[in-house]
């Protein structure tokens, strides 16, 4: 539910969010910021990302201060995602399926084999 647009949120799913969030001021502040990150992701708003980050690691979420440790980690790369539309998923997808293709195979066939597996895979 959380990890909806907000505008794709139906009525129920809106009122239980702000009855949570009156009840556990927490995960008022776990909605918040889970809410602006995905936002600042999907419109690739680089200029915010900051000001979110801030805001994460000054907030009393451990697993959110974390996670904010992190992303501050690999700053540049997190903010260059931001800020181009280039993406490498489709490569990693492919890579991903070798390495699966690779595994199940081990020990099983010999390279003439694992190759047809490759080819045939793509």
């Amino acid at each position: 539910m959380i990890l909806k647009r907000v505008e794709n949120r139906d009525d129920k799913d809106r009122q239980l969010l702000a009855q949570i969030g009156l009840k556990h001021s927490n995960l008022a502040l776990t909605v918040e910021l889970a809410d602006e990150f995905l936002q600042l992701l999907r419109e690739q708003q680089a200029d915010a990302f900051d000001r979110w980050l801030m805001k994460a690691l000054k907030s009393s979420l451990k697993p959110f201060v974390q996670f904010a440790e992190g992303l501050f980690e690999d700053y540049a790369a997190v903010r260059a995602s931001m800020l181009t539309t280039v993406s490498n998923g489709l490569v990693e997808g492919l890579n991903n399926r070798l390495k699966m293709l690779k595994r199940q195979m081990y020990g099983r066939a010999g390279i003439e084999l694992l190759t047809k597996r490759f080819i045939l895979s793509l």
